[in-house]
């Protein structure tokens, strides 16, 4: 690309930096934990219009969507704009929502996952239509919930608001480098079947908890044996969680269920994953335990609900692939150094776009994953601006490598 057209998208970045600053500040001073992002969607479809935008709306599931160009390809920047809650409040040293800024970075719930790159997107979009960089090009602005079900929001997008992009870009945090990929996932959960007896009796019951324990030591012995993939890394398995049901606390309790959250690496499929919990079961007991894999099926702030398996595939794109290979010359441009290609260790909305939907997909984001969920979520402010001018010249790299290839 003409140096000049990056000079001249650097001077409009920089000349939006502090709107684009306070942007930030103002959609991490919105709540919207729980999936519960109809007020933080105002704000944002608010500054698409002003920003000239040429249509904004939210979907079905209450999303918001904005809509910029008009060309025949099709490009969506996805950035979740829903957060986990702030946990106890008292072990916050800052309001989590209004943050503060020390040397230039600024912390509050959402700054690193995921709405410090909403800014960028929406601004770089706006700014990269000014210059005529999107020629060719229909792009669209995703921001959606997706803490509580990865993927879920875009399988909406693609097969209920019938939009079905070329290309996606996603902005979780990826240390402004070029991500091509991540491990998949899968959710199940084992319960275990017991008998009831008052406690001082307990010889006449059959604890549900104890039934549990070899399942439970064998999960905790199993990720050795996991596969594992040079780019991926290797499988993981972890119980995150437990449910028993007793009559009492002075009673043998009835049923006893884990929960089980198992990263799914390159060669593994989820028949494999339910495969080795059911092995773990001893085999005199099997009668007294089910196995089964997750669903989704919690309505929407809006009241929509679109059922779904918790099922969330591994996904990557080589190196040389032409979207990978354009966000690494649009972020080395912008950047003035040379960008490297990376992997989260984390789960994202990538499970479906190329996980599921095949849709060739990369991830460039301000932060660093290791500050998500934290009290320490952050974001550098100067990422979330130079981040500005990757979303504004992508599109561009991007027409460029297609030509090429």
């Amino acid at each position: 690309m003409n140096s000049q057209f990056i000079n001249q998208v650097r001077q409009l970045v920089e000349a939006r930096e502090k709107e684009i600053i306070q942007f930030l500040r103002d959609i991490v001073a919105i709540p919207s934990y729980d999936s519960q992002i109809g007020p933080v969607g105002e704000r944002i479809a608010e500054e698409m219009r002003r920003l000239g935008f040429k249509r904004t709306w939210f979907d079905v599931q209450g999303n918001i969507v904005g809509q910029i160009g008009d060309g025949p390809r099709v490009l969506v920047y996805d950035s979740h704009i829903d957060t986990v809650g702030i946990g106890d409040p008292d072990a916050w040293e800052w309001d989590p929502f209004i943050g503060k800024v020390e040397n230039g970075v600024l912390f509050a719930r959402g700054a690193c996952d995921e709405k410090g790159s909403t800014p960028g997107m929406v601004y770089g979009l706006a700014i990269a239509q000014e210059l005529g960089l999107l020629e060719g090009w229909t792009a669209y602005y995703f921001g959606n919930m997706e803490e509580w079900c990865d993927g879920i929001a875009p399988n909406v997008f693609v097969e209920v608001e019938g939009i079905r992009p070329d290309f996606v870009v996603i902005g979780e945090p990826t240390k402004m480098q070029v991500y091509r990929g991540h491990k998949g996932r899968v959710e199940m959960q084992v319960v275990a079947k017991g008998r009831s007896a008052h406690a001082a009796s307990n010889h006449l019951g059959d604890n549900a908890i104890y039934k549990m324990l070899p399942v439970i030591a064998g999960i905790r012995d199993l990720e050795p044996s996991l596969g594992d993939h040079p780019f991926l890394g290797h499988g993981k398995i972890t119980v995150s969680d437990m449910h028993v049901k007793t009559p009492s606390i002075n009673a043998v309790p009835d049923e006893c269920t884990i929960f089980i959250d198992r990263r799914l690496t390159f060669g593994e499929t989820k028949e494999d994953a339910l495969a080795q919990v059911a092995a773990l079961i001893p085999p005199e007991q099997k009668e007294d335990f089910e196995l089964s894999m997750l669903h989704y099926a919690e309505p929407s702030y809006t009241g929509f609900v679109f059922e779904v398996e918790k099922y969330f595939p591994a996904w990557a794109l080589d190196e040389d692939a032409p979207i990978v290979q354009a966000g690494v010359a649009a972020a080395g441009a912008y950047l003035g150094h040379a960008v490297n290609t990376g992997k989260w260790n984390f789960s994202t909305n990538g499970i479906y776009w190329m996980g599921k939907a095949g849709i060739p997909s990369i991830g460039f984001g301000p932060g660093d994953e290791e500050h998500a969920h934290t009290v320490l979520d952050q974001v550098p402010l100067q990422e979330v601006v130079d981040s500005t001018g990757f979303y504004a010249l992508f599109p561009h790299y991007l027409a460029a490598r297609l030509e090429e290839a």
